[in-house]
């Protein structure tokens, strides 16, 4: 097999982004500046379309954009205002639950430690690195279905699951890119590289990748 040169699909991908749609959260981040927003932006963006996680998350954050404000809004006006995202009525719980916890714990300051956000419920690893890399602008890898799936076509990795990626990325891949990879990747696997029938046949990357698990392309 081929070896993946990362640096050259890094520079493809970096200009062919400027001509896809910004995920939402990112767009959030960018916007608000916010640690905060961008934790409870991720948690409504789970299972759910960008363009759903971007409307709920404005109505969410003027209604209340603070640990302290979010603390004392109903669980069931937060999930109105989150719905039709993916388990709203989950999200919801958890979006108060953590604000709660940052109010009593943590003086209302969002952690910018992986390990300890970690610790809140609901709050995974895609979540944690993506709160530290956009919230705080700290290295880290955020590894979603997207990044882990498209690593794995590559032939730049050979994992089983996102953690294993991760894991995997965090030993070959160049320092610089840890922050936009999940940013680029995620634009990449909306637009070109689909889960199933990707367009190969007008993705620049078409030379390099090993196509691994690809089955019918367009």
């Amino acid at each position: 097999m081929k070896k993946f040169d990362i640096h050259t699909a890094i520079v493809i991908l970096r200009e062919e982004y400027r001509s896809w749609k910004t995920p939402a959260v990112t767009i959030v981040a960018q916007c608000e500046g916010s640690p905060f927003k961008v934790l409870v932006s991720c948690i409504i963006s789970l299972r759910t379309k960008d363009e759903v996680t971007a409307r709920a998350s404005m109505r969410l954050f003027e209604r209340a954009d603070t640990p302290g404000a979010m603390q004392s809004v109903p669980v069931d006006e937060v999930a109105g205002l989150i719905y039709p995202a993916g388990f709203y009525r989950n999200k919801a719980q958890q979006i108060v639950g953590f604000s709660k916890r940052l109010m009593g714990e943590y003086s209302g300051i969002v952690p910018d430690d992986i390990e300890e956000l970690l610790k809140f419920k609901g709050v995974g690893r895609k979540t944690a690195n993506l709160v530290v890399t956009l919230g705080f602008g700290k290295p880290g890898i955020c590894v979603d279905t997207h990044v882990h799936r498209i690593c794995n076509r590559w032939g730049y990795v050979s994992t089983k699951t996102p953690d294993e990626t991760e894991t995997a990325l965090r030993k070959k891949l160049p320092a610089e890119y840890w922050i936009e990879i999940n940013d680029l990747l995620v634009a990449f696997g909306q637009n070109l590289c689909h889960p199933v029938s990707p367009r190969c046949s007008v993705c620049r990357l078409a030379d390099i990748c090993a196509r691994i698990g690809v089955g019918p392309s367009r």
